[in-house]
């Protein structure tokens, strides 16, 4: 069979890709997965104790852009969820992002309500501070509050995230984390918020399910495809590859040079069933102290599922090296980082059908809707552009 787009990765971004190029322009599409399922980190299973589970943690679908939100609803009918997430905090579970009800639970009433007082007056009703800006506050209410909120939900959680001090981090990052003058304690405030009825892996199915598009699981990338440093061409199976290859995968890993390393944080997840109908109050935990993992997921919270036994899911940060088992999550954005990955752009260059697409391949923390509307982009920037030429 001959295909016309090739697309390495099975997550989101090779998926809408592959899609796109099916449905829209009626290529014959190769699909190469290294991993035995499709989905990516999406996907998700029914565990041996019957629970629909998500293997890599919890991903919760949240936009404000009605485009994704109108295409992803092609592949799947919605559950309305609403993520809320609690912080193991002295002893006592308040809510995060920390707003006003938090600070009622964590200090006297006094002086709680000065400090929301002061915020109010500072930010205004409903504002969300970066908390790298409210420490920059010298008003001293502020500032106390500032002081507390970083070293009890903050500096901890955020050093097992990453590795590294919270200084270190990037902006982009550390801005995720805001402190809200209000009492909405939902974790997003997105206008659509849902995951899918049926679970994410069924709606991937629905997305690859056009005849044009083939997947093969278990197959990594070097089992088909090859890189021609010398000729400055793309092979598959032997032969001379013509059109698009979109590469989903880290991008350190086709240089054949080993000098331009890409750095990660990854993820060990440790499941587990318990007897019983309710482990926590809310999908998520969180953990920022003592403990080695940052947050506990219990998943029936978030797929609304009846069954008489939970399972939760523990979150244990840990450097990332390949060989191990694990799967690179988290890019760490320092300025080697930032050089190598430019140096990998600089190589790659040379195979100009080469489209780097998604959060690996793009070294960049995205959430899902950003990876969707990045794709959606990407396809109709191509679209428009080069691939209307070819036969």
């Amino acid at each position: 069979m001959s295909y016309q787009a090739i697309v390495i990765g099975a997550g989101l971004s090779g998926a809408v890709m592959a899609e796109r190029m099916a449905s829209q322009l009626g290529w014959k599409v190769l699909v190469l997965e290294q991993r035995d399922h499709i989905g990516g980190n999406c996907f998700d299973e029914y565990d041996e104790h019957g629970v629909l589970i998500h293997r890599y943690g919890p991903h919760l679908f949240h936009t404000d852009k009605r485009e994704v939100w109108d295409y992803l609803s092609q592949f799947t009918a919605w559950r309305p969820y609403e993520h809320r997430v609690l912080s193991r905090i002295d002893g006592q579970l308040v809510p995060i992002p920390f707003n006003l009800t938090s600070i009622e639970r964590c200090f006297p009433a006094e002086k709680a309500a000065a400090m929301i007082e002061a915020l109010q007056a500072r930010f205004g009703e409903g504002a969300r501070v970066p908390i790298m800006a409210l420490r920059q506050e010298a008003e001293p209410l502020l500032a106390e509050l500032a002081q507390f909120i970083y070293e009890r939900a903050f500096v901890n959680y955020t050093s097992k995230q990453w590795g590294v001090s919270p200084e270190q981090v990037s902006p982009e990052v550390t801005a995720r984390v805001p402190v809200v003058v209000n009492r909405d304690d939902r974790y997003f405030i997105d206008p659509w918020q849902a995951v899918p009825e049926q679970g994410y892996t069924a709606m991937f199915e629905r997305m690859l399910a056009n005849p044009l598009i083939e997947v093969r699981l278990s197959t990594p990338m070097g089992s088909h495809v090859f890189l021609d440093w010398q000729q400055k061409r793309i092979l598959l199976d032997g032969v001379p590859f013509a059109g698009p290859l979109v590469y989903t995968g880290m991008l350190d890993q086709l240089i054949p040079e080993d000098h331009y390393g890409l750095p990660y944080r990854s993820l060990r997840f440790e499941h587990c069933h318990l007897p019983q109908a309710e482990f926590q109050p809310v999908t998520t935990v969180n953990y920022p102290n003592e403990e080695a993992y940052t947050r506990i997921t219990e998943f029936k919270h978030l797929t609304g599922q009846q069954h008489p036994g939970t399972s939760i899911v523990y979150e244990y940060p840990c450097a990332y090296a390949p060989g191990q088992g694990l799967e690179p999550y988290y890019p760490l954005f320092t300025d080697a980082a930032k050089q190598n990955y430019q140096a990998c752009r600089d190589e790659l260059a040379q195979f100009p059908q080469l489209i780097a697409l998604g959060r690996l391949a793009e070294y960049r923390y995205f959430d899902m809707d950003d990876a969707l509307s990045n794709a959606l982009n990407h396809f109709a920037k191509q679209a428009a552009t080069l691939w209307v030429r070819m036969p």
